[in-house]
């Protein structure tokens, strides 16, 4: 339950995304309680990502001992995700496939991420699919609305991280999952 988005425009990548932290489809903590930082840093790229905040431990746990990723294209950014996939299994008992409750030959993550390089925005799917965007994507439970603001505000004259900026108030403001801090960071500064 969040909202992050990533621009590309004028030379420049952005994301963005929300703060709040939210532990279920009934519970969202106060900003001034709690705030969930949804946007990492991986070598030269920013890591956003949507769903269960474990994640953020698993990461933690797992690149303090791995090298850090080169995530500058859909074939750097898969073989990350199939390395960590692996961890996952190997090295943390609690994480299931989840594909056992659909039909598919795939497992699932059951969390999106979005990855602003300098060479690109890029989304890693629940079934880890790598798709490489030339403008701009959102994920999260506010994506729907972001979308609206990210299509309406693209052509405009506004620079990207104000762009981004209204796309996550937007989420915030139509989705009961996302809100909190507004946090944008760029490429390379």
């Amino acid at each position: 339950m969040s909202i992050v988005v990533a621009i590309s425009k004028n030379d420049r990548i952005v994301i963005a995304s929300d703060s709040l932290t939210s532990f279920s489809d009934d519970l969202c903590v106060p900003a001034a309680n709690s705030a969930t930082s949804k946007i990492r840093t991986l070598g030269d790229a920013l890591l956003g990502a949507s769903g269960w905040a474990v994640y953020d431990r698993i990461l933690d746990d797992y690149l303090a001992t791995a090298e850090t990723p080169r995530l500058d294209d859909e074939s750097a950014i898969f073989a990350f995700f199939l390395d960590l996939w692996k961890a996952l299994h190997d090295r943390y008992p609690f994480v299931n496939d989840q594909a056992g409750s659909r039909e598919t030959p795939f497992g699932d993550l059951d969390s999106t991420f979005l990855i602003a390089a300098p060479r690109g925005i890029y989304k890693v799917s629940n079934d880890m699919d790598v798709c490489r965007f030339r403008q701009y994507y959102a994920i999260g439970s506010g994506a729907p609305y972001a979308f609206g603001a990210l299509h309406t505000l693209y052509e405009t004259e506004l620079p990207p991280d104000e762009i981004a900026r209204r796309a996550v108030a937007t989420a915030n403001a139509f989705d009961p999952y996302c809100g909190g801090q507004i946090v944008v960071r760029e490429v390379g500064r």
